[in-house]
């Protein structure tokens, strides 16, 4: 579904170039959902804009159903984690959700019928007629997850989405994510800097090095599928990705992080060995 080869952006300014990613190549197939975590300042939000065609690569490819992206996909959809800039305060939440449907050229009833299923899908049903403003953070960002999905797209893209929200209204918020996951089957690359929600969230999670960035690891989570946030977080197998995904992240955070060469049978490898090679 979505093939990221070679990816390279490097940042010119002036006398001064910064190259923040240097060699990203990985693979989605549809209706996976990964997790993309790495040290702070790798380059995740940068890719992701490269991936979703707002901003070209230096060099390499993206391509989304054997198609390059050299522009946003009318197929793709983003998840920002400044939820609040993403919103438009003066619209209420109908409004807001409906704005990119509309761009799609729906009919009113087409349009009113993917919104009321999105705000149901989210829990937000009573308040189509609030305004942002009106509403707790973790409801601005179900407004803009429901604005999202109501797009149908076939790649939902999300950065860090969770991040501005307390823990309780983010353990529900991933668990929402993994319900509307399940229930559209759309694929799902979803960056955060949290290891604890990589793993709990994703079928795979993708471990990035210090900048300039590669892929250092890919780590299969084989997790039970249905998943809750007290029996899946008291796993034996949780805490053990919980320390390969950990180790990896520090050893990258030490500059020794070298690309790897993951092949399908390389993935969910012994996470004791792992750490301790990390160590």
């Amino acid at each position: 579904m979505l093939k990221v080869t070679g990816l390279q952006k490097i940042y010119n300014g002036g006398a001064t170039a910064v190259e923040a990613v240097r060699d990203l190549t990985f693979e989605l197939g549809e209706g996976e959902l990964v997790c993309l975590v790495g040290p702070s300042g790798c380059g995740k939000t940068t890719l992701l804009k490269c991936i979703a065609g707002l901003m070209p690569p230096t060099s390499g490819t993206v391509e989304l159903d054997d198609r390059p992206v050299t522009a946003p996909p009318p197929d793709m959809a983003v998840v920002f984690q400044e939820y609040g800039r993403s919103l438009f305060p003066w619209m209420n939440v109908r409004s807001n959700v409906e704005l990119p449907l509309k761009e799609k050229k729906l009919s009113r009833e087409r349009r009113a019928e993917l919104v009321g299923e999105s705000l149901e899908a989210v829990g937000l049903t009573g308040f189509a007629d609030a305004y942002p403003w009106q509403l707790s953070g973790g409801m601005q960002q179900r407004v803009a997850i429901a604005r999202a999905i109501a797009y149908e797209p076939k790649v939902l893209l999300m950065d860090e989405p969770f991040a501005a929200v307390d823990a309780q209204t983010r353990a529900d918020l991933e668990d929402l994510i993994r319900e509307i996951w399940k229930r559209l089957g759309v694929t799902v690359l979803f960056v955060t800097h949290d290891i604890d929600e990589a793993v709990y969230l994703g079928e795979r999670v993708l471990v990035l090095s210090s900048s300039p960035t590669v892929v250092q690891d890919d780590i299969t989570v084989d997790l039970p599928a249905e998943r809750d946030q007290l029996t899946t977080r008291q796993d034996e197998r949780f805490t053990e990705l919980r320390a390969r995904v950990y180790a990896q992240i520090q050893q990258a955070k030490r500059g020794s992080g070298a690309r790897t060469d993951v092949r399908a049978g390389d993935r969910g490898g012994s996470p004791v060995a792992d750490e301790a090679a990390a160590r």
